[in-house]
């Protein structure tokens, strides 16, 4: 009886994803997938399958349904992908690129313990092809990636960042202006950087570079 009201959950979430104008069906079957409330705080469980951004622990955001579809729409991970997640969060968009074929994802978050509770919760889902890592994802790095995934607005995105994104890789994010959040799409092709248009508004929560050293 419980497995089957959480197939009706799972298919009026995603119902009501399409109604906002989520179209993508690799998205939405992940979605429909990978249950948001094992990821949202246990108070808030109740809303998880609501389009509405939850508040987590250290003043961190999990980012609204809708939003989390249009940049996984616009990221379009190939299956294989090396993808690599700024702002781990809760950990449910990990485990989203996941659902959608990426190998594997490597997955920063700058506060500690964020980082340790979305691992728990990744592993203790299954999710087996997810590195988190306690590490700041603005700063310089190794290693190349077909994907990334940055969960957050910045005022603009660091070269350090750009710098890992293999030839014919693709980044998604979103820079912060005076009008809000507006969605970045940047591909590496043979001469370089590219960058996609057009740049729709989004309600992202500003993402913070640097570790945080106390929480």
């Amino acid at each position: 009886m419980r497995e089957t009201s959480g197939a009706v959950e799972a298919a009026a979430f995603v119902l009501a994803l399409r109604a906002r104008g989520v179209r993508d069906p690799a998205v939405l079957g992940a979605m429909e997938r990978v249950p948001r409330e094992r990821f949202a705080p246990p108070a808030l469980r109740e809303l998880a399958r609501r389009d509405l951004a939850l508040p987590l622990p250290c003043g961190q955001t999990m980012t609204a349904p809708s939003v989390v579809a249009a940049m996984l729409s616009a990221l379009d991970p190939p299956r294989g992908a090396r993808a690599l997640e700024v702002g781990t969060g809760s950990g449910y968009a990990t485990a989203l690129l996941l659902r959608l074929g990426c190998a594997r994802v490597e997955s920063l978050e700058r506060y500690a313990g964020l980082a340790e509770a979305a691992a728990e919760r990744l592993a203790a889902e299954g999710f087996a092809g997810a590195s988190v890592v306690h590490g700041d994802g603005c700063a310089p790095g190794d290693g190349l990636f077909d994907r990334i995934l940055v969960n957050g607005s910045l005022p603009a995105l660091p070269e350090g960042l750009l710098a890992r994104l293999a030839p014919g890789g693709r980044l998604v994010g979103a820079t912060a202006g005076a009008g809000g959040a507006r969605l970045v799409v940047i591909e590496r092709d043979a001469e370089g950087l590219c960058r996609r248009q057009p740049d729709p508004a989004l309600r992202l929560a500003p993402l913070t570079p640097g570790l945080a050293r106390t929480l």
